[in-house]
């Protein structure tokens, strides 16, 4: 085969999107709960046995101390009214206890903090219960891997009180450590559920958190009298305008906690799977996509998301529907996800497939042709390269004509006054990129 090379243009096209994203709120900036939720009774009480700081302005919400490791006490409480929820009378229950970030920044990355948590602490767990203290628990569990999350089940007739030990400290997740930096808040959160119809705890029943701090050992008992003693020193105007410390923390209710198994599993019709290759043949390039609409619901988004390997990230984008996802900025994606996952998922959100190594242009007629045709007339074919090398080049080019690559003894490139040059790996390492080539072929001597 002969090449003979000709002038080309590329067209570049820059597009952009003025969007920008409305970022989801979370639970401690709006709980979504109904207008009318601060009079009525919940089901359920959940108390910390541990005072709140007098610290905290009126109207914001209770923050508490606790000190690392020590063992404090929930108290898990019947709040229904007689006759209210009666399918759960004798039967049990099922609560989840999570120490969760309360910033929005660190719940984005959550998975990369806890993950940074276990590599520097490995064989700790940021969560535990205390079981011999504890009253009237049942089947306590706690996974392996999920290090800020514990689970048992526990009926709500019976006098029951669970026992926890937070083992990592505020100060674990700040940015830069240099001493003396304010530790971050967290938020303890319990979610109860009943059994459904199968006998599985997946119901929602309800949810409370409350916003706490962790410290080393006698830490918070330390900063407890620090509040107290600097409230004392306040004028009387100046008190006024902040709470009083309460023995006990009352966790408020809340949305519940999302969870990625209760995502729905059945195929979903929000997606667009498109196959673009060449007419001539196939076999040169198939770049098959699975993109997601904007079209697509969050349970959609939700089933994208584990297809394309970002299943550790469900959570954080629960609620975000296809749109959502795809006016996400890059900077945005790399914040949320880090870098490495970021990048991987903001290009999959983009529908971006690998770029080959080598592009190149080719196109088939006679010498007859060539000379009676203007030459921005004559069809080309892609062919896509990766590993630059002669054997390579001479597959794609029998895949593009529907040939055995048997067929093609040598591939010749046209040089100075018509000489053949073949063609070796090294002449293809330097090709340019989106170069132009006309093939013909010749018989073998």
């Amino acid at each position: 085969l002969n090449f003979w090379q000709f002038t080309y243009c590329v067209f570049v096209l820059s597009l952009f999107s003025s969007d920008v994203l409305a970022l989801p709120i979370f639970k401690q900036e709006e709980s979504n709960l109904p207008p009318d939720s601060d009079n009525k009774i919940l089901p359920f009480q959940y108390v910390l046995c541990a005072a709140t700081s007098p610290a905290v302005k009126l109207h914001d919400e209770t923050l508490t101390y606790l000190n690392q490791g020590q063992s404090y006490e929930i108290r898990m409480l019947d709040n229904r009214k007689i006759g209210e929820l009666p399918e759960i009378t004798g039967k049990m229950v099922k609560s989840i206890i999570r120490v969760v970030f309360h910033d929005r920044r660190l719940q984005y990355t959550e998975h990369q903090q806890l993950e940074g948590w276990r590599w520097n602490r490995p064989g700790d767990r940021i969560l535990d219960l205390d079981i011999p203290m504890s009253v009237g628990i049942i089947d306590p569990r706690a996974n392996p891997t999920q290090l800020n999350t514990v689970e048992f089940l526990w009926d709500p007739s019976k006098r029951t009180s669970v026992f926890i030990q937070v083992h990592c400290i505020s100060t674990e997740f700040t940015m830069r450590k240099h001493g003396g930096e304010k530790g971050v808040p967290f938020r303890i959160q319990i979610d109860t559920f009943k059994e459904n119809e199968s006998e599985e705890y997946t119901e929602h029943l309800h949810s409370a958190s409350c916003q706490v701090k962790v410290f080393k050992p006698k830490g918070a008992d330390r900063k407890q009298k620090t509040d107290r003693e600097k409230m004392e020193k306040r004028a009387p105007q100046e008190k006024e305008k902040y709470q009083p410390s309460y023995e006990t923390t009352i966790l408020t209710e809340c949305s519940p906690w999302p969870e990625v198994t209760y995502v729905n599993n059945s195929p979903s019709p929000g997606f667009n799977s498109t196959h673009n290759s060449f007419p001539v043949a196939e076999g040169i390039f198939h770049p098959v996509s699975t993109n997601l609409l904007p079209t697509a619901t969050p349970q959609d988004a939700q089933q994208w998301l584990h297809r394309n390997r970002f299943s550790p990230f469900c959570r954080l984008f629960t609620n975000f529907s296809g749109a959502d996802l795809l006016k996400l900025t890059r900077e945005d994606v790399i914040q949320i996800c880090g870098p490495a996952d970021g990048i991987r998922l903001f290009n999959a959100l983009k529908g971006r497939v690998v770029r080959p190594r080598l592009t190149i242009y080719v196109c088939q007629e006679s010498q007859q042709a060539r000379e009676q045709q203007p030459k921005h007339e004559n069809v080309y074919h892609a062919i896509y390269l990766e590993e630059l090398t002669a054997s390579e080049l001479t597959e794609k080019i029998a895949q593009l004509f529907n040939i055995s690559p048997r067929q093609i003894n040598q591939i010749f490139k046209q040089g100075p006054t018509g000489i053949h040059v073949l063609v070796s790996d090294e002449m293809i390492q330097n090709f340019q990129d989106e170069v132009c080539f006309v093939l013909d072929t010749m018989k073998g001597i």
